[in-house]
């Protein structure tokens, strides 16, 4: 889609473009609500399979959004988790303490949540020998970070997909991927941004830096030198943000990420949901009330925007997207000469209603850039749960 398509959209959907200081007033110095993190729910609970009236008959006992009480989010989300778990179903059960985990720790309940939520992945993952668990402690010496592993071989390396969520989104959620992978022609690491789940990296502008230390770890086992991201969100930034300095990365599929107006527009940032903000501070160490509006240098500038202009990006922008402005969206498209798929739909941030079809584009992009056999990226078409969706319309 070219930028005059992508800006003819913000026009025709401007409550898309721009937000007022009316939408969120205190979003800035009040914590996530329970009404918030309600609405938000449904969305995250989709992506991790949780069924809907599954969904609903947990939020019907929560009383409160924080603290340990037995009626708490963390706490009555964590019960569901525990029962799941003693039925020997772990990974439903890990899905559930990422649901109490949610958006981040920020006590003692949650903490646990965390906790269990990869010792339940590590159990489940104990009957799939084929997905490994991989600790890696950059050079830098900040910190260190997990990868979910697939389909690694030291005697016949593959193509590499690493795939990384947002700021919200723990590494367990991706195991429908990981349990078939190794089938698909690729090597998959599923990872998380720094602050989520395991990576104790600081959240900064060093942070990209995590994507070349993940390859150099895994480059006796995998293809490293043709690695594609599939990275959502602030993982999709992150993953671009990579791309500038790493040639290994040879292309990045995303959805809703963030380029350079999340970071720069004061008038959007009134806007921003709580939820992002207060995740935003708890992974950068700033506090609510200067976020984003202190990340300005993590913005990509009009130089590094060309030089990614050769590097193949497939994004997935939402019209109604209230954390990231359609904006970035355009500013990737805006040069005809560059490599870009840009599919606009209909939806909330991350395109949840869609997600079905996202899955199909997002994969289907990796799996064409890595140069798989179409027999194999209708494979993972299928691994994705999309098999039958419409692919639909994309221009490029």
């Amino acid at each position: 889609m070219s930028d005059a398509g992508a800006r003819s959209a913000a026009a025709a959907h401007p409550e898309a473009a721009t937000r007022t200081a009316a939408v969120h007033p205190a979003a800035h110095t009040e914590a996530p609500t329970l009404a918030e993190l309600r609405a938000l729910a449904p969305l995250h609970a989709r992506a991790q399979g949780i069924p809907a009236d599954r969904c609903r008959a947990v939020l019907s006992r929560i009383r409160s959004a924080h603290g340990g009480d037995a009626d708490s989010w963390p706490a009555v989300w964590s019960r569901a988790g525990d029962a799941l778990a003693a039925r020997g179903r772990h990974l439903d059960a890990a899905r559930h303490y990422a649901l109490a985990r949610f958006p981040y720790p920020d006590g003692p309940a949650r903490e646990r949540a965390q906790r269990l939520c990869v010792r339940s992945f590590d159990q489940w993952r104990t009957d799939r020998p084929g997905i490994g668990r991989e600790e890696v402690e950059p050079p830098s010496g900040t910190g260190r970070f997990t990868a979910w592993t697939a389909g690694l071989s030291s005697r016949t390396p593959r193509p590499l997909l690493v795939v990384c969520g947002g700021i919200v989104s723990v590494k367990e959620q991706w195991a429908p991927l990981l349990a078939r992978a190794a089938a698909l022609g690729t090597a998959v690491a599923v990872t998380e941004l720094p602050g989520v789940g395991e990576n104790t990296l600081p959240y900064d502008t060093a942070a990209p830096a995590m994507v070349g230390a993940l390859l150099d770890h895994l480059a006796d086992r995998a293809e490293v030198s043709r690695t594609h991201a599939i990275a959502l969100s602030f993982g999709g930034h992150l993953a671009l943000r990579a791309a500038l300095t790493d040639p290994r990365l040879v292309g990045v599929s995303t959805v809703g990420a963030p380029v350079r107006h999340f970071f720069t527009d004061g008038d959007w940032h009134a806007g921003i949901p709580a939820t992002t903000v207060h995740t935003l501070a708890r992974l950068t160490g700033r506090p609510p009330a200067q976020v984003p509006a202190s990340l300005g240098e993590w913005a990509l500038s009009a130089p590094e925007l060309a030089r990614l202009t050769a590097l193949p990006v497939t994004y997935v922008a939402a019209l109604r997207d209230d954390i990231v402005p359609l904006g970035d969206a355009a500013l990737l498209a805006r040069d005809p000469a560059a490599r870009r798929e840009l599919l606009v739909l209909d939806d909330e941030h991350g395109a949840p209603a869609h997600l079905a079809r996202v899955r199909a584009v997002l994969l289907g992009s990796a799996l064409r850039g890595l140069g798989l056999h179409p027999v194999r990226r209708a494979a993972l078409t299928t691994v994705a749960g999309v098999r039958g969706v419409r692919r639909g319309r994309m221009r490029t």
